[in-house]
């Protein structure tokens, strides 16, 4: 794995090289995917079979393309006690952490008749999108319908392509019944999230889709939004380890290797004030791929996006993550907390050399589902939050509007807008 001594010149390099993996051209796309939302919009459930037999080759109905009770009891016995039992243990911990996201409306009320407010209340209807295939990832089931359903959703409608047997993924069927899913239905493809957008005689329209998915599913959302809420355009996956003399080489190089599996496009960096470490560290990865199923992808994807940073002090190294802003960042520090509280951009992070990232991915509780592509400047893990709406409360009695309707008035004429100031005036027309 390459190591580079930052500086000015070499810092410009990496940042840019990293942040031009979100910039690839995907015009050839979509206008494909506009085609196929415009169609399921006008033609609801016959665009959306059609294309479900068109991609996965599986004929589907209104009535296959629902989940069944029966179906779902069928894939208990399909998935092992183990993953069972391991789902089960991971939900309680998913759950115990979003519940202490949860948030209560207020009410401030003064005795100048002033009453204000904010009220939070969940949205009707979600829709969570899940990849098929050969991308089943059970966790990341838990992690979009766990926070929906404790911030109160009435309905998860969570819709997948079908595999070729026209049936769903066993381990993705139980982890959403255990999740608390209200409704599964067997389509995917930018089709179903024109489906949940704009609904068919078959799939409820939904206020919110969240949930991961191809590129043709990240645009179609891209495209729907505004019609209704996504979560956002997820990137290619990223991990930046922070560390200094006191990490181990051997736990670091397993670290960010799990990253790089993902994909070609995934980026996986060590920023370090230790020299002595970036060789050690570089070694240990030369080790591990010997023996691991996807290094032909994980050399890729070090060879294209994976550094070994070295800068002469830790502070260095916490402005070199602020600036790269990673989906998951390790801290593997003598004094780990002290440096997590200086840093400002992460999406999350993990503290001490027993603290890995895939303890997120899985189990610990956190949401898994994070910005990505430098977006932790400015965005947050998925959360209860982004399964609520707000909505700001306002009563003024006449007196205590008596008091202030000149002042509103005088707004309102500066910005030349005459019924806004009328609104009030007319009020107190005769006092």
């Amino acid at each position: 794995m390459r190591i580079v001594r930052l500086d000015d010149k070499t810092r410009e390099e990496v940042l840019g090289n990293l942040l031009s993996r979100n910039r690839t051209d995907y015009s050839q796309y979509e206008k494909s995917v506009r085609d196929i939302v415009e169609n399921v919009r006008n033609n609801g459930d016959k665009a959306l079979f059609g294309y479900t037999e068109q991609f996965d080759h599986v004929k589907m109905t209104e009535d296959t393309a629902i989940v069944t009770d029966g179906e779902i009891s069928e894939a208990y016995t399909e998935v092992s006690k183990d993953l069972l039992d391991v789902i089960r243990k991971a939900l309680k911990n998913i759950r115990s952490y979003h519940e202490k996201q949860k948030r209560t409306s207020w009410f401030d009320s003064q005795e100048t008749g002033i009453l204000l407010g904010q009220k939070i209340a969940p949205l009707e209807r979600v829709g969570v999108y899940v990849p098929g295939g050969k991308a089943v990832y059970p966790s990341s089931v838990l992690m979009n319908i766990v926070p929906a359903k404790t911030a109160g959703v009435k309905e998860v409608v969570m819709v997948t392509p079908p595999g070729s047997n026209g049936k769903v993924n066993p381990n993705t069927l139980v982890a959403a019944h255990e999740a608390g899913a209200d409704v599964i239905y067997k389509v995917g493809g930018a089709q179903a999230i024109a489906a949940l957008a704009y609904g068919t005689e078959t799939i409820p329209r939904v206020d919110k889709i969240v949930g991961p998915g191809n590129i043709f599913v990240a645009l179609a959302k891209k495209s729907v939004y505004g019609q209704v809420g996504i979560d956002s355009i997820a990137g290619p996956s990223e991990i930046v380890v922070l560390a200094d003399e006191t990490a181990n080489p051997h736990y670091v190089a397993a670290d960010l290797l799990s990253q790089a599996e993902h994909d070609e496009m995934a980026s996986a960096i060590m920023v370090t004030t230790s020299m002595e470490l970036a060789e050690a560290t570089s070694k240990e990865i030369d080790e591990y791929l010997k023996n691991l199923s996807r290094a032909e992808i994980i050399r890729k994807s070090l060879d294209s996006h994976g550094y070994i940073l070295v800068v002469d002090s830790l502070q260095e190294g916490i402005d070199t993550v602020d600036a790269i802003a990673p989906e998951h960042l390790e801290i593997v520090t003598e004094n780990p907390f002290d440096a997590m509280t200086r840093v400002h951009n992460a999406g999350a992070i993990f503290l001490g050399q027993y603290s890995s990232e895939p303890l997120g991915d899985y189990f610990a509780g956190p949401n898994h589902i994070l910005p990505t592509g430098g977006t932790a400047r400015f965005f947050s893990p998925l959360s209860v939050d982004d399964f609520v709406k707000k909505s700001s409360i306002v009563y003024y009695s006449e007196e205590a509007l008596r008091t202030v309707h000149k002042d509103i008035e005088t707004f309102a004429k500066a910005e030349q807008l005459t019924a806004h100031a009328n609104s009030i005036a007319v009020r107190f027309e005769n006092t």
